[in-house]
């Protein structure tokens, strides 16, 4: 494998009640705790919780199993909010991987404290709080 550069442009914020209209293709998703303001109809985000990857976005975020430990993250008033960026595999598990071991979210488990892959530098853009717009990290493993 070789050094790498990942570009990514994230949309969202979808709130919880309108995940529904992700769309079911490959992707790298981003899921964080935000409180909705009704007037300018904008969300808050106030912590990222969890990243993750799959080849039908949408549909994962819909049914995640770890929904019950997205949901203990939030505080009161708080709601579940979601940003995408489309990309195939293998860009996408490389890209996964790299953004958690950068991030560390609390939920992820596995990245956290390795990352298997060569120098891999992330370039990210849209709709993407708390990733910052370029990091690269190194193999660990």
């Amino acid at each position: 494998m070789a050094a790498k550069t990942i570009s990514l442009q994230f949309k969202g914020y979808r709130r919880d009640k309108n995940r529904d209209g992700i769309p079911d293709e490959s992707g790298i998703y981003l899921v964080y705790t935000c409180t909705y303001n009704p007037e300018p109809d904008t969300v808050t985000l106030h912590r990222l919780i969890y990243i993750g990857e799959s080849a039908e976005v949408g549909k994962r975020i819909r049914n995640h199993p770890l929904r019950p430990t997205w949901q203990k993250y939030l505080g009161q008033g708080e709601e579940l909010c979601y940003s995408f960026a489309l990309v195939a595999n293998p860009d996408r598990e490389r890209g996964e991987a790299a953004l958690i071991f950068y991030k560390k979210p609390p939920v992820n488990e596995e990245y956290k404290d390795s990352f298997p892959y060569d120098q891999t530098t992330m370039k990210c853009t849209g709709m993407c709080e708390f990733i910052p717009a370029s990091f690269t990290v190194e193999r660990t493993e």
